[in-house]
Formats: C-alpha cells, structure tokens, sequence
C-alpha cells in the first residue's frame, strides 16, 4: 500500500518538532526524534484546520493510513494493513483515549472511534506497526491514540458549522483557570440529513476536565459522553453503480439504523518517588450500542453493552545511563449481546432470538521495558509484557442450533458455557543512534498478538460447538531513519510483518486461526517551508499485503494472492499558501489507487482522484471564518468497493460538498 500526501500547515513554526513535539509511544513523554518506532502526529491546528465531518478526513497525512469511510459515522481502519471487513477485524487495532482503551480489549467495535470526541482533541497519536508490550492485546498492526486536552490550552469559544445536505454542527468550549487548578468544558452537537435516501445522523460530544496539584500528585480527570443516533444506508449495488446519478442517493435498507452511547471516566495521579515518576490512572466504561445489521439480507438486529473498570499502574526512574519502567494493567469487564431476528427468512434462518449471552472478562497484564544509553549518541531498548485474558461465557438460550428440531444446515449456533483463558508474551528491541545532531537512524523488532474476540469465540454458526482459537501473533521488523533541520525534516521507513494464527471464518462458517499473511511497506514523509508563506508536507508508503498460505475462504487457493480492500497506492498533496497575514488557502489532492475486491483477485475497483479546498480568513481577533469544498471537481467516486455473492457493492462517495463556519473567541 502506498500513502502519500502533500501538506502545509499554517504556521512555520509547526515545523519545528525537534524537541517541541512529544509523544506518548512508550506510556510517557518522549521527543518524537527520539521514538525508536513510526508516530504520526494530527495536532489541534491541523484538527481545526480540516475541521472534519468524519474521522478519515484527518488520515491523509498517515502513511500506510486509511480509515474507510461507511455511511454516516460508519468506519473501517487500515495501518500497514488493508481494512479488515471480516468478524473481528477491528481487533488488528488498539483505538485508544489517553491511552485507555475505547473498547475493552475483548469487545471491539470496527466503528469505535465515534466514541471519542476526536473533533476537539489537543492531538491524535497513530503509531504505526505493532505496540503490544506497551498497550496489550489488539495493538497488532497499529494504535490510533486521542489525546485530551489540557485545561491550559482551551480557550472560550463558540463556532457553528454549517454545509451541504443538511450538514449542521454547534461546537464549544470552556475553560477556567489552569492546569495546576481549573476544568474545561469541550462539545459538539452534529445533526447531518444524509446524501442518501432516508439516512443522516445526530451526534453529540462532551469531555468534562479537571486538574489539580494536590500536595505532591498532579491530578487529571477526564469524563466523556458520546451519543449517535443514526438512519444508516447500506451499500448501493451493481457494477460502477456509483457513477449512476440516480443509483447514487438510493437507500436499499431505509429501516437500517445504529444508536450508539457510552460514558468513560478516568482519573489519573502522577507523583515524584525515590527521584521517579509513579502513574497511576483508574477507569470507567460503559457502551450501549444497538444495530440493524443491513449487511445481511435477512436484517438481523443486534444490541451489545459493555460495564469495565480498570487500572493502570507505571513507574519510571531514570539512573546515569539506563531508563527503567515498569506497570501492570488490570481491566473487568461484563459485556451482553444479543441478536434477534424480526421476522422469517428461511427455515435455516429463523425468526427470534439468535443469540443472547453475557461475558466476563479478565485481564491482568505486567510489563517491563529498559532503555540503555549506550553512548551519547546510542540508546538500546528491550520490552516484554505478558497478558492473561480469561472470559467467562453464560448462554441464556438453549444450547445448540437456533432452528427448530430436524433443521440441517442451521445458520446460528450457541456454544455451551464455558471459561477460555489466554497467555501470552509480547517483546520489543529497538535501536536509535544519533548519526549528526540532526539526523538518527533507528530500528526495531517487536512481536504483536490479540486475544480472538468474544464474538469469534460464542457467537458461531453451522454447527460449529466450540471455537478452539489461538490468539493471533504478528512478528514485525522496521528501520527508520529520520531528520529535521530549522525549514526541513523527513522520514523513511522500511517494515516487514509476518502474522501467524489469523483468524477468519473459512467457508463452511466456521471460526479458525489457521491462517497466515505477509505486510512488506515503505514509508516515506517530508515537511518543509518553500517561501515565508508557503509550506508543504509530503507522506508516502508502499506496501504489499498478501496470504501466506491457503485460507479457506475461496474454493480456490489463494496462497500469495494479495488481500482484497489494499490498495497499493494512496497518494495526495496538499499545499498551503499564507495569502495575507489574516487569510490563508489549501488546495489538497489525495488518490487512490485499484484494489481487490475479493480474495481470488478477480474484481478490482479503479480508484480516484479528489480534490478539496480549505480557507480561513480571521476577520477580527476574535472572529474566524472559513470555507471548505470538498470534492472541488464533483468525481463520482466510492468511499469503499466490496464484493458479494457476485454482486459488486459500493459505498457512496460525496458529490462536491461546501462547508462553512464561524468561530468567535471569547
């Protein structure tokens, strides 16, 4: 896969991350040159500057990057990878706010970043490859990181958004006093009529903070509230049927819809110890979420919840050349599904109740990782973690196939109760050497794993009794190298993954982890300053995603066979002209390129251009407006190909779209 793009941000001193710029890859501050893996960083000008209706607009500047966009909030995520649409894709992923996890690690969502309140966060870290010692299970191909704000850095504001069909959205926030001893208030309320026939959303956002010094400690406390109420539109179908004006706006499920909420709350004390740093981070969650799953014929209805609490415990300290930390990571869980069916759809399919179960979950995870500072200009570090997961499955049905009596061939079968339990280790070594005091080169070679899902694990079908899974295992190596000068800086990157045990559910519907599958990418960024008003970035990867060996998911071997939903080349550039000292202008064009549709490589979808264009001009201090057009050259495009059962699907891409708002700072 290849992901490039062309930046330019508008201020120049946005280039100068050297030392400014710190990311939290290994659980505390580091400079980002001095991070001896691949962090992409989408600070809060480059979130106000896109000022996104939906999460994959901010994911053109990540190499190897690309969150697909569904119907209204709907998404699926690729990092060095390509987007996963199967059952339990999402666990390739840790989707994570201040580096809590939004999902219990077990009970992931694909769609589960319109959790977190993306559109006002002080920036998002997405480390690219896998990161398991650090934050466990699921972080296997990449972690998407939400950092929230400081109350420091919030100012009172009010802005309103308004655009093309129906798109409106009221945000604020909120702040009084500072870090030391003050709170802030950020939210957003988004009503969106939809392009589609009977679809659009409602959505709203809150984060409530709080800091304080008290005595020793210094204490943040973070409450966050999502809620989405969305009329979803499924695929259109037939081939190239995204070109048709007509097939374009029609809705072939006008019932599907998706209600979403969940509350987190976190509390984190951080403290000096014996010449240390102790971190000490309590957490809540609770998810609601009910669904039609449109993608079925028969529309089933599905409705999961989830209730954690957790702790994280981390302790740094830091001797004449070595950097020692240590933690533990303990997280309960108690999460319910069930799946209900409205009304028949064939004897094999049946009306009623699916599946309806309850999961305890536990996991206890220790961690240690040391860094040696060999020399002035060399550092070694060496990590390991071990996870134990354990679930404890309750089926509440009668045990068996859902259908009634004599029925062969039946879709949905429940799996008796039972406890399953998970160990396993994770490891890191990593290399960074200062080659000038501009330039570094790094390495790493680091193991990944997920604990399969709840889900693959008791929710299975045709008769399958029990699911005898593995946890999947990625086995990963990068060299890197990178440079920042005062007007210039880069990165390349060159990676391998190897993945063993990959879950998927082969063709007779059963849930194995039998597979394997090769990632092979380059990654390429640079930044710099043209003129004194014109700025630029560029990002580009390559990347080779294919099957290792036979799954089972065709009639055919598909043994070296890329993998369907990767293209090779994601491209773009975007280039930012400073016009006036009070106005500014971004023309940004993002490409891409053919991929598969399906494992035999037999169906493609050809790719496209866009092209989108953002202004700001600040007419007061305090008054901002600005302008976007989206889609500036009207493409008839999709947001994502897909095939099944022979039909070609499509997930509709937005005609030339026009967003306006005004921000007033108070």
């Amino acid at each position: 896969m290849i992901g490039c793009s062309v930046s330019v941000y508008t201020y120049a001193e946005s280039l100068e991350i050297n030392e400014k710029i710190t990311v939290t890859a290994t659980r505390q501050p580091i400079a980002i040159t001095q991070a001896d893996s691949s962090v992409s960083i989408i600070d809060s000008s480059e979130i106000d500057e896109v000022g996104h209706q939906h999460i994959n607009q901010l994911f053109h500047s990540v190499p190897g990057g690309w969150i697909s966009r569904g119907n209204g909030q709907e998404h699926l995520t690729a990092i060095r990878s390509p987007v996963f649409t199967g059952s339990g894709g999402c666990g390739a992923f840790l989707f994570a706010q201040d580096g809590i996890s939004l999902r219990a690690p077990g009970f992931c969502n694909a769609n589960q970043l319109f959790d977190v309140n993306s559109e006002q966060a002080s920036r998002i870290e997405v480390i690219r490859g896998p990161n398991s010692v650090f934050y466990g299970s699921n972080a296997v191909h990449g972690l998407i990181n939400v950092i929230s704000a400081d109350v420091e850095g919030v100012q009172n504001t009010v802005a309103v958004d308004a655009g093309g069909y129906g798109f409106h959205r009221l945000k604020g926030t909120f702040s009084q006093g500072t870090k030391d001893a003050g709170f802030a208030i950020l939210g957003n309320i988004t009503d969106d009529d939809g392009y589609q026939n009977d679809s659009g959303f409602k959505q709203q956002k809150f984060d409530l903070i709080h800091q304080q010094a008290i005595g020793r400690w210094q204490v943040k406390n973070v409450l966050s509230y999502a809620n989405l109420d969305q009329d979803t539109a499924g695929f259109i179908q037939g081939e190239l049927s995204y070109k048709d004006d007509d097939l374009r706006r029609v809705n072939l499920n006008p019932d599907a819809y998706r209600e979403s909420k969940s509350v987190r709350a976190h509390s984190q004390w951080q403290t000096e110890i014996d010449q240390g740093v102790f971190k000490l981070t309590s957490y809540m969650r609770w998810t609601d979420m009910r669904f039609s799953q449109h993608y079925l014929p028969w529309q089933a209805v599905e409705e999961n919840s989830q209730q954690s609490v957790g702790v994280q415990g981390q302790y740094e300290k830091h001797f004449a050349q070595v950097e020692f930390i240590s933690g533990i990571d303990i997280d309960l869980t108690s999460g319910e599904l069930i799946e209900s069916q409205a009304e028949d759809f064939s004897a094999t399919i049946p009306q009623g109740i699916h599946y309806d179960y309850d999961v305890g979950a536990t996991l206890v995870s220790p961690f240690v990782h040391t860094k040696w500072f060999i020399s002035e200009n060399t550092q070694l570090s060496v990590g390991a973690r071990f996870d134990m997961t354990k679930y404890d499955y309750e089926n509440h049905l009668s045990d068996g196939d859902a259908c009634d009596e004599g029925v062969e061939g039946c879709r949905f079968t429940r799996p008796s109760d039972q406890s399953v339990d998970f160990e396993q280790w994770s490891w890191r070594v990593g290399l960074l050497h200062a080659i000038s005091p501009n330039q570094t080169i790094f390495s790493n070679l680091s193991t990944g794993f997920r604990a399969p899902q709840a889900t693959e694990l008791f929710r299975l079908q045709s008769g399958q009794q029990i699911a005898n899974l593995d946890a999947e295992e990625v086995l990963s190596i990068e060299l890197g190298w990178k440079a920042a000068w005062d007007s210039l800086q880069g990165e390349i990157v060159v990676y391998n993954m190897e993945k063993e045990n990959v879950i998927f559910q082969d063709t007779q519907r059963q849930n194995i982890s039998d597979g394997e599958t090769q990632h092979t990418g380059v990654e390429f960024n640079l930044r710099a300053v043209l003129a004194e008003n014109l700025q630029f970035d560029a990002n580009l990867g390559w990347g080779r995603h294919t099957y290792k060996s036979d799954l089972t998911l065709s009639n055919t071997n598909i043994e070296g066979n890329y993998i369907d939903t990767a293209p090779k080349v994601l491209a773009g550039a975007r280039l930012h002209w400073q016009a006036l000292d009070s106005v500014n202008f971004r023309l940004e064009w993002s490409h891409m390129d053919e991929y598969y549709l399906d494992p035999e490589n037999t169906a493609t979808y050809a790719g496209h251009e866009l092209f989108n264009l953002h202004s700001t001009w600040q007419v007061y201090e305090d008054l901002t407006l600005s302008l976007r057009v989206n889609n500036l050259t009207n493409r008839q495009y999709a947001e994502r190909a897909d095939i099944s059962f022979g039909n070609y699907r499509y997930f509709v891409g937005l005609p030339r779209t026009i967003f306006a708002s005004v921000s007033f700072t108070m």
